[in-house]
């Protein structure tokens, strides 16, 4: 009962802080086009801050990420959850000075905070949870944020550009204050998972080294052999590579290929994502729990990834305002894809690695932040101007679904590796229960 009171205020947590930060993403895109080219239903210069953007977070992050999944197997979960959480109120609070305040800062500072906050979660529950449980608390994490999602976007319908981001402000200083007084430290070394389970430690047969400028940097030796000594991890590794390439490459370019083609604006942004959310919380609270045990975790995962390809094709090709919101509506199955993902890579390690896991897989993610943009924002560029070479405006989201498409072909070749039968983990900090 405490594990599970727990894991009630991490929901809370989660929610409020995907709240704050979604509620400002329809007006990105109004902002950045006002900013830079007022007036205008098609920029290029946009588009690039954008993808240039992108990338720079995904280079920080490919290297911060690791870092922070390791302390948080050392310092505790918590204690790592207070760094993104404070950082992520100073871009939002920042907004309201100059548009480039606010661009420096969330480009500096999502170094930190992009993905951290999901993945410390992920590594919380695998703290708490056993394995066989493991996808469906992984699935109402993800339901929680598509629910955070959706109202985000809905307050932002009621509300001006302005005072979205000072609510968003208020609302992550909030989640922050929440999670310090009511969230309680996970025990890594009490874990569920380390009692009723003997896992083999991954990083245990990694080499290692005589001296080290930080200690608590995971060196490139350790990420290489985190891949190598399982086989599931590594194709779970490329997976997660090739489908954020697609996600990413889909959300650099559908705003700006929406306002081009059907000129679409804030509400109508906020529309499609609320639909996206809702969408994504009935699949991952309801369908996923009831699904997951039927056909197991690599098929929902393959199911996911299908769709997922489908619903990028079908923004492509849309003929009519109407076929975005159909499109969206897809995203009810694919959105089974990354829970699936994050269950089975934790499966693959020990209950001591769950963070250097989270953070390796969320590291690999953010070094498709940094490919993603370098391809297809120059590609949303061209095909949105006068000068393509032919004309195919939603070009760029295509190619975005040749890339989940290759992720699809991957996760076919998943399987489900037994569970390992020896463990060397030192337990001797452990408390006796």
């Amino acid at each position: 009962m405490e594990k599970l009171f727990g894991l009630s205020h991490l929901f809370m947590t989660v929610f409020l802080y995907c709240f704050a930060n979604f509620m400002v993403v329809p007006a990105i895109t109004d902002v950045t086009m006002a900013a830079l080219c007022p007036g205008k239903d098609e920029c290029s210069l946009a588009i690039y801050l954008t993808g240039a953007q992108q990338a720079i977070i995904g280079l920080g992050s490919l290297v911060v990420m690791p870092f922070i999944g390791n302390l948080s197997d050392t310092y505790g979960r918590k204690v790592m959850l207070t760094v993104p959480m404070t950082f992520g109120i100073l871009p939002l609070a920042g907004h309201k000075y100059f548009f480039y305040t606010y661009y420096v800062l969330k480009t500096v500072i999502a170094m930190v905070t992009e993905g951290s906050v999901q993945f410390l979660a992920l590594a919380y529950v695998a703290d708490n949870v056993p394995q066989s449980r493991r996808v469906s608390v992984f699935g109402i994490i993800s339901g929680i944020a598509s629910a955070s999602f959706v109202f985000g976007n809905f307050s932002t319908r009621f509300l001006s550009t302005s005072a979205t981001f000072q609510v968003a402000a208020s609302m992550a200083v909030i989640s922050l204050v929440y999670m310090r007084v009511f969230l309680p430290e996970s025990m890594m070394n009490n874990s569920v998972c380390a009692k009723n389970t003997e896992t083999t430690c991954l990083l245990e047969k990694a080499p290692t080294k005589k001296w080290q400028l930080f200690k608590n940097l995971p060196s490139v030796d350790e990420t290489i052999c985190l891949l190598r000594t399982s086989s599931t991890f590594s194709k779970v590794a490329a997976v997660a590579f090739f489908i954020t390439v697609a996600d990413v490459g889909l959300q650099a370019s559908l705003n700006y290929y929406l306002k081009a083609q059907f000129h679409f604006n804030k509400d109508q942004f906020a529309d499609l994502m609320i639909i996206v959310g809702i969408a994504g919380s009935i699949s991952q609270l309801i369908l996923m729990p009831i699904l997951t045990p039927l056909l197991g975790e690599e098929k929902m995962l393959s199911i996911g990834l299908f769709f997922s390809c489908a619903h990028m094709v079908l923004y492509s090709t849309a003929w009519a305002p109407w076929v975005p919101y159909a499109a969206a509506m897809i995203s009810v199955v694919a959105t089974f894809a990354m829970p699936c993902l994050r269950s089975i890579a934790s499966k693959q390690i020990g209950p001591n690695e769950q963070g250097k896991a989270q953070g390796c897989i969320t590291g690999i993610c953010s070094f498709a932040n940094i490919v993603s943009p370098l391809a297809f924002s120059p590609l949303t560029a061209l095909f949105l101007s006068d000068s393509a070479p032919f004309i195919f405006p939603g070009f760029s989201i295509m190619c975005s679904g040749f890339a989940a498409m290759i992720a699809f072909i991957q996760s076919i070749m998943i399987r489900a590796a037994p569970p390992p039968t020896s463990c060397s983990i030192d337990n001797s900090n452990s408390v006796e229960p």
